[in-house]
C-alpha cells in the first residue's frame, strides 16, 4: 500500500512561487507514474501535471505549462511541483496521486493512491 503525504501549500500573492512536495512510502517500486491534481471550490478535479517514475517524462495541463514544473527525487521517494508566476485562478486544494500502470494520465480514475491534499491560495 502506497502512502502519499503532501506539504508546501500556503498563501501567496499573485506572481509568487510555491513548491509542493509529495513524500511517498510503502511500495514505491510499484509506482508507474505520479500526478498532481487540483480542485477549486465548486469545480471538478483538474489535472495539473504528471511524471513517469522511471525515465522522468513529464506532462502538463495547458493552463500551467511554462509556469509549473514537476520533478522527482527517486532517492527520497518524493515528487515536487514547483509553481511560479502564480495566479488567483491557481487557488485550489492540490493532491498528489500515484498510478501503478499505464493509463490516461490526465484522468483521476487512472490513479490508485491519493494524498490528503494541501491548500494553495493565491491573492490578487
Amino acid at each position: 500500500q502506497v502512502q502519499l503525504v503532501e506539504s508546501g501549500g500556503g498563501s501567496v500573492q499573485a506572481g509568487g512561487s510555491l513548491r509542493l512536495s509529495c513524500a511517498t512510502s510503502g511500495g514505491t517500486f510499484s509506482v508507474y507514474y505520479m500526478g498532481w491534481f487540483r480542485q477549486a471550490p465548486g469545480k471538478e478535479r483538474e489535472f495539473v501535471a504528471a511524471i513517469r517514475w522511471n525515465g522522468g517524462s513529464t506532462y502538463y495541463a495547458d493552463s500551467v505549462k511554462g509556469r509549473f514544473t514537476i520533478s522527482r527525487d527517486n532517492a527520497k521517494n518524493t515528487v515536487y511541483l514547483q509553481m511560479n508566476s502564480l495566479k488567483p485562478e491557481d487557488t485550489a486544494v492540490y493532491n498528489c496521486a500515484a498510478g501503478r500502470s499505464a493509463g490516461v494520465l490526465t484522468q483521476p480514475v487512472a490513479y490508485n493512491y491519493w494524498g490528503q491534499g494541501t491548500q494553495v491560495t493565491v491573492s490578487s
